[in-house]
């Protein structure tokens, strides 16, 4: 809820973009960038202007070509991003930055429960792998999003939207379980009900469904959190569609969204 005091705590227009890094974000960032090469040509650009370029192009749903002439070149923004991207840079900021955030709220580093839901989103123009969800009536892909239960993100897996619940759901289970061994229990909705979810590992699937006597539109236990997980990243005009060719990169820019929130979190109340 928006008041006068929470106004001043977000308020980020002393900055040359609102998507800058300030400099308690940047200290949270630098110790887990690429070191500089000790041989070859030195670096030109900081990689703290590289993450406030990114940041932009996520934030203001813009291509490579416009962004500003005060950011680095398009071309080194990009080179760095495919490099941030194949090394999964993103996924491994966020698992950091998910476990200083936990401990910092007094909680176990790594959660023992934990929300899955997926969201459908068009395409456009640019190709790369998309499909038809029939539910939804949308073409383009679907993103299975796996969170503990204050919404912060675990595992993020974009695929084509005509891949049902059912069956990408187990991909993601799967893929939790090495960065998250100790996540007993998830809870879903009932399009995750059957064996092929409960079977995909030793995780409980607990499915919340809703009262038989609701009428209408009711927020369900636990499941409103991956829903508001969803509305955070929307906030990112470059997340309303997956404008992305490769299933990668669209990887990428969900994760660095899921790290543009938690950095921010965490510097906010150091």
């Amino acid at each position: 809820m928006w008041t006068p005091a929470t106004r001043r705590q977000h308020n980020r227009e002393s900055l040359r973009y609102e998507t800058d890094l300030t400099d308690r974000e940047w200290n949270l960032l630098a110790p887990m960038m690429p070191v500089a090469a000790k041989t070859g040509r030195p670096r030109k650009w900081t990689l703290r202007e590289i993450m406030n370029a990114i940041f932009y192009v996520m934030c203001g749903g813009i291509g490579w070509r416009l962004l500003p002439s005060d950011f680095p070149p398009r071309s080194t923004v990009f080179r760095w991003f495919c490099r941030f991207r194949d090394e999964c840079l993103f996924e491994k900021i966020n698992h950091r930055l998910l476990t200083l955030d936990r401990e910092r709220c007094g909680r176990e580093a790594s959660p023992t429960a934990s929300i899955i839901d997926s969201q459908s989103v068009k395409t456009c123009e640019s190709g790369g792998p998309c499909g038809y969800d029939a539910g939804k009536k949308i073409k383009g892909r679907k993103r299975h999003v796996l969170v503990d239960t204050d919404g912060r993100a675990l595992v993020l897996f974009p695929h084509p939207a005509s891949i049902q619940d059912r069956d990408g759901a187990g991909p993601v289970l799967q893929a939790s379980r090495r960065p998250f061994p100790f996540v007993r229990k998830v809870f879903a909705d009932a399009g995750y009900q059957g064996p092929r979810v409960a079977e995909a590992t030793s995780i409980a699937v607990e499915i919340v469904k809703r009262k038989p006597d609701q009428v209408g539109f009711a927020v369900q236990p636990r499941r409103w959190v991956v829903e508001r997980f969803f509305a955070w990243i929307g906030r990112n005009r470059r997340l309303w569609k997956d404008a992305e060719a490769t299933i990668e990169s669209a990887t990428a820019f969900l994760y660095a969204a899921a790290v543009m929130i938690l950095v921010r979190r965490i510097a906010r109340q150091s």
